[in-house]
């Protein structure tokens, strides 16, 4: 019923890697909290 230390807080943007989805689930609910990170977002701030 948890993620442990697979959660979101754990990941990072170490070797280009982005960021997961994050997905909040409720019984038989699930409702997307923070979108996929993509490539563009990754490098955004870097051109």
């Amino acid at each position: 019923m948890s993620a442990g230390a697979y959660g979101f807080v754990m990941a990072s943007n170490y070797n280009s890697r982005p960021f997961p989805a994050e997905i909040l689930v409720e019984g038989s609910d699930a409702t997307l909290i923070r979108k996929r990170q993509t490539l563009e977002d990754l490098i955004e701030g870097e051109l």
